[in-house]
């Protein structure tokens, strides 16, 4: 099923993908014309896939649960934000404060993410396969950030107990930040995550990062989470 933005307007469109009912038997729907317009596919709650054909703007399927939403371009601030489940797929790049707060699911974006990439981030999946900006992971809580890229300035200022792999290279990391040991149970976790996402691509070759625990109270029974 196709909805042309040239000719149904937004609300419309999202509000048709917000209340699809389990009976429906409708789950594929394409998206044209988007033209940068901002929240397409926003509070989506249904397991439906939407592809979307072209650039969008700010916050682009925020708060999603289940849906899985491909955009065929780039995404403006704050895609994916506060996500809850499904997966997200950027086939371009992403601007700044990609996936941030996302609880759950997957953001893949397969160009660059500019700054603030997984900003407090509290258990998504983030997979960048390009480069990220300055501060990304910053006050990152839970999860994980993946870069197949380099890193600029101030990665994981402030870190919590989320999880930062590299393969690329680090221009600086933010305060409480330290590279960790990347043992074989951190390479299975990691190894796993890329075949549940369908990337073929060799954990052994990540450098993982994360909190020294020196900037916040840490309860001393989740150490095994740092």
């Amino acid at each position: 099923m196709n909805f042309d933005l040239n000719k149904k307007t937004l609300r419309e469109v999202n509000q048709h993908l917000q209340n699809i009912s389990r009976e429906n038997n409708a789950r594929t729907f394409e998206i044209l014309n988007p033209q940068g317009q901002h929240a397409i596919c926003a509070g989506l709650k249904n397991d439906i896939d939407v592809t979307i054909k072209g650039h969008t703007g700010y916050y682009c399927a925020g708060m999603n649960q289940k849906a899985n939403v491909t955009v065929h371009g780039n995404v403006g601030t704050g895609v994916a934000e506060n996500m809850m489940s499904g997966k997200i797929i950027v086939k371009g790049n992403a601007s700044q404060s990609a996936g941030a707060t996302g609880h759950g699911g997957a953001l893949i974006i397969e160009g660059d993410a500019s700054s603030r990439c997984g900003i407090s981030m509290k258990g998504i999946n983030i997979v960048v396969k390009g480069s990220v900006g300055h501060m990304s992971a910053f006050m990152a809580q839970k999860g994980n950030l993946v870069i197949m890229g380099d890193a600029d300035a101030d990665l994981g200022d402030s870190i919590y107990e989320a999880k930062i792999f590299v393969k690329g290279k680090v221009k600086s990391l933010g305060s409480d930040c330290v590279e960790k040991k990347m043992d074989q149970k951190n390479i299975d976790e990691l190894a796993k995550l890329f075949k549940e996402l369908g990337i073929k691509e060799d954990a052994k070759k990540f450098r993982r990062y994360g909190s020294s625990r020196n900037l916040y109270n840490f309860k001393i029974d989740n150490v095994g989470a740092y």
